[in-house]
């Protein structure tokens, strides 16, 4: 990597932490102009400050207000770079289903992934935030959707993560969707433990994830 492209991808970063749009979008124009990677500097720029921002939120160094204008920084700068995500046009479109499971009410992480789903050219219906099991279910059949995308970042709401899928095969539906979970107490074995089809740590290996399920046919019933 380049030495002006870690330093732009670390000025898109910081804008966000910084809560500064100008910065970020000067700085997105600039990585257009220099013909950084767009996803590239979503990703590793824009997202990993939000990112950032989240952990100073959970610290309690940052609060709502904080968190908001460091939203507004993020999405100055992907508005600039949205337009330059190359999308291989040969790949399936995918629909997901995302939200945070009911009894949480902590939306980042589930916003970043998101934006990286969609940026990633993946149809996205967002339920938001303090979502009942069976809602997931419901909608993941009204919209015909691919994928089943749950988040927490509580301890105490993991089992609704479980109930998701306990709802799917009670239905008969189990093989019909995939389904991913992520957030902050969340691991890979815990995933298997629940009979999910996936985990990802973070925003962007999300989307990486939902790309490869994508891939693998689904089964019937």
């Amino acid at each position: 990597m380049s030495d002006r492209k870690t330093e732009l991808l670390t000025n898109l970063s910081d804008a966000v932490v910084e809560m500064d749009a100008d910065k970020a979008v000067d700085n997105a124009r600039a990585a257009v102009a220099e013909s950084v990677d767009a996803y590239e500097a979503i990703d590793q720029g824009l997202a990993h400050g939000m990112e950032r921002a989240g952990r100073l939120f959970e610290e309690e160094e940052y609060f709502i207000p904080e968190l908001l204008l460091c939203s507004d920084a993020m999405y100055g700068g992907l508005e600039i770079l949205r337009p330059h995500v190359r999308i291989d046009e040969n790949e399936k479109s995918g629909k997901v289903i995302i939200g945070v499971i009911e009894g949480d009410t902590h939306d980042i992480g589930k916003n970043l992934v998101k934006i990286m789903l969609e940026t990633s050219g993946f149809d996205v219906v967002d339920l938001g935030r303090d979502v009942p099991p069976a809602h997931f279910v419901e909608r993941a059949r009204e919209v015909e959707a691919d994928i089943i995308a749950v988040s927490t970042l509580m301890t105490t709401t993991m089992e609704g993560m479980a109930e998701v899928i306990a709802v799917l095969r009670r239905e008969n539906l189990r093989g019909r969707f995939k389904v991913i979970v992520g957030g902050g107490p969340i691991s890979a074995a815990f995933a298997r433990k629940i009979g999910a089809d996936g985990y990802s740590p973070n925003a962007a290996s999300a989307a990486r994830l939902a790309k490869t399920l994508l891939r693998e046919p689904q089964e019937v019933g």
